[in-house]
């Protein structure tokens, strides 16, 4: 099911508000408590809301090295390292791509010299051909859904009031 214009509103108090009581979210959008609960569940459901858990610093963590590194695969063996991807800690995300590289990840270090050893460490596994790394030097945008929530939410009281219209 779409979202609409009332779930693209709970996403967005979700965001704004993300330590708010459901009983609280109901009264803030002027909805049944009962009715906001049904919609979160099948929010969820659908794989809309993905996590409950807290966003982390990793740079609070102790790791303010930033850096994306391309991993390029041996054919035939890219499920075999994504699976040993998994097991580097540093490691807290990585995409199959297009375009240079079969992976990309996203790494986080202590310092310059705990990237070296991370790399070394991706360089040596088995099916690795070679990587490449970039490292971020400032984060510019960051994280953040909000603004797409709102395009969603602006796109579905428009249709509802086009189709509204053709009635």
């Amino acid at each position: 099911m779409p979202v609409d214009a009332l779930d693209a509103r709970i996403l967005r108090l979700l965001l704004e508000q993300p330590r708010t009581s459901v009983r609280e979210y109901a009264r803030v959008l002027g909805v049944a408590r009962g009715t906001l609960q049904a919609r979160l569940d099948r929010l969820d459901r659908d794989g809309v809301i993905s996590t409950d858990g807290p966003r982390i610093s990793p740079a609070a963590l102790g790791h303010p090295v930033l850096a994306f590194v391309r991993v390029e695969v041996t054919q035939g063996r890219l499920d075999e390292v994504g699976r040993t991807l998994a097991d580097v800690p540093e490691i807290i995300e990585a995409f199959s791509i297009t375009g240079g590289g079969d992976l990309l990840t996203r790494v986080v270090a202590r310092d310059n010299a705990h990237l070296e050893d991370i790399i070394q460490r991706l360089i040596q596994l088995p099916g690795v051909v070679r990587t490449s790394t970039e490292i971020a030097l400032r984060e510019r945008v960051a994280y953040r859904v909000l603004p797409l929530v709102e395009a969603v939410g602006r796109r579905a009281e428009r249709d509802a009031a086009a189709q509204q219209a053709t009635r």
